[in-house]
């Protein structure tokens, strides 16, 4: 399916503030409501809208520590690749983990309290995932910005 101009203002607005009713939603892309409303089911049923979620603060929540890990794995076998990302999902601070092309296998973003809460994470579950021959980690300063919202 293909999305138009309207589409685009409903994705567009919705990435920003996804808490907005349907007539708030209408009313800032120019639709009636039951227009809106039939646009934002096909856009869901569709997939464009996969989920809706509450972002929530790192820093209130006590994770104020970013760091991201680059991994390399001993291998390449399917076995393996599939053994690491089935261990590395179930381990709660890390937050995102991509499969890499270049120097890492994988790269993963974690949350933790501080480098001591970090140390812990590496110890009790990174170091302990199936396949792991290296890791390299960075920690973040700062976050000069950060956004879910995809170009639309």
């Amino acid at each position: 399916m293909d999305i138009d101009a309207t589409d685009r203002r409903i994705l567009g607005a919705l990435q920003k503030t996804g808490r907005m009713t349907n007539a708030e939603l209408a009313e800032r892309v120019n639709l009636s409501p039951s227009a809106c409303h039939r646009r934002v089911q096909r856009l869901e049923a569709e997939g464009y809208i996969r989920d809706y979620v509450a972002l929530l603060d790192e820093r209130r929540m006590g994770r104020p520590t970013t760091v991201f890990v680059e991994i390399t794995l001993q291998g390449q076998a399917d076995e393996l690749l599939e053994a690491f990302e089935k261990g590395v999902k179930r381990i709660p601070d890390v937050l995102e983990c991509h499969l890499m092309a270049g120097t890492a296998d994988y790269l993963l973003k974690v949350v933790a309290q501080d480098t001591e809460d970090f140390a812990r994470i590496h110890r009790q579950h990174l170091a302990r995932l199936p396949g792991v021959a290296q890791m390299h980690s960075s920690f973040a300063l700062r976050t000069v910005f950060r956004t879910t919202a995809i170009p639309v």
